[in-house]
């Protein structure tokens, strides 16, 4: 049995993971002369095993390229994995986006995959066409996949990241990108100070997204790298209305100039009215609306304006 490896203690408000490497993954691998390491990380409630076996399945047939895979247990006891596969057990749930932080850490690729627990990639060729666009492009921060119905169903537009969704199998410049369905560039993800643990779950991407964009990076939805993902509402998540408006306004007061910040908030007001008729729903986005005002929204690091006209070049303003 291989001895857990503990890392060291963590500061204020931080968890101790426990962390450790299967035998196949103290192998050393083969490298490709010149290209980018790769290392995939499934965050996970180990309420889906089988759903998770099936992702780690569909990382570790990737041909061309090899991936190190690394499994966050976020509160939860692991399942049995297979060979190879590096974990970390969390003990509480310390939500998406620093359960993400704490994989990223037991990472050693030079680009960093995320991929949901309950998707999987389409293609064995994912991995080498992702290692290829940012061995090719080296201001290329991240990239957004194309996330498809596996029973047919057509592109949800939600899933494209640009104001204008127009054919989801055009690829483009973006402004952000979808966390569970994505590959980010460690220095660029490092340079973006990595994913706002505080937020827990809603906007994170865009947090992390714009600070990328401000240290000189690009972003691409790229139609051709594609996971499959079942069909599901975003309001499943508890507390859905009020995280979303929460982190909208700490993810303004973060990283937009003041002028930017009220215009992009009140555009977001008007939108959630027109667009929510419920009363409850109504109710709750405006309780976290008024707590992102009250609580501490953490560093404030405003992107430049001439960040904000790149993010307005490429379709999508930083006031919507």
């Amino acid at each position: 049995m291989t001895t857990p490896v503990i890392p060291p203690q963590p500061g204020p408000g931080e968890s101790v993971a426990e962390t450790s490497r299967g035998p196949r993954a103290e192998r050393s691998r083969p490298q490709v002369s010149g290209k980018p390491t790769l290392s995939c990380v499934l965050l996970t409630m180990g309420n889906r095993p089988a759903e998770l076996r099936r992702a780690i399945t569909s990382v570790f047939e990737q041909e061309g390229a090899d991936v190190e895979v690394v499994v966050v247990g976020n509160g939860a006891d692991l399942p049995e994995l297979p060979e190879g596969v590096v974990t970390v057990r969390l003990p509480e749930n310390v939500g998406i986006p620093e359960g993400r932080n704490h994989g990223v850490r037991a990472t050693t690729g030079d680009i960093i995959l995320f991929l949901d627990d309950d998707g999987w990639y389409r293609s064995t060729d994912l991995a080498r066409h992702v290692r290829d666009r940012f061995a090719a492009e080296p201001r290329l921060g991240a990239l957004s996949f194309r996330i498809a119905d596996p029973d047919g169903g057509p592109d949800q537009r939600r899933h494209v990241p640009r104001l204008r969704v127009g054919d989801p199998r055009r690829s483009s410049v973006v402004t952000t990108f979808l966390g569970g369905a994505c590959a980010i560039r460690r220095t660029a993800f490092e340079e973006g100070g990595g994913l706002p643990g505080e937020f827990f779950y809603a906007h994170e991407e865009t947090d992390l997204a714009w600070q990328i964009m401000n240290a000189g990076y690009t972003i691409e939805y790229d139609a051709e790298a594609v996971m499959y993902h079942p069909a599901v509402a975003p309001t499943r998540h508890e507390n859905f209305y009020r995280l979303n408006a929460r982190n909208r306004v700490w993810l303004a007061r973060r990283n937009l100039p003041w002028p930017l910040a009220f215009a992009y908030l009140g555009t977001w007001i008007v939108l959630t009215v027109l667009r929510e008729r419920r009363p409850d729903a109504l109710k709750a986005w405006f309780a976290g609306f008024r707590e992102g005002w009250r609580e501490d929204a953490g560093r404030r690091t405003p992107i430049r304006w001439s960040t904000a006209w790149r993010m307005t070049r490429a379709g999508r303003p930083p006031v919507i």
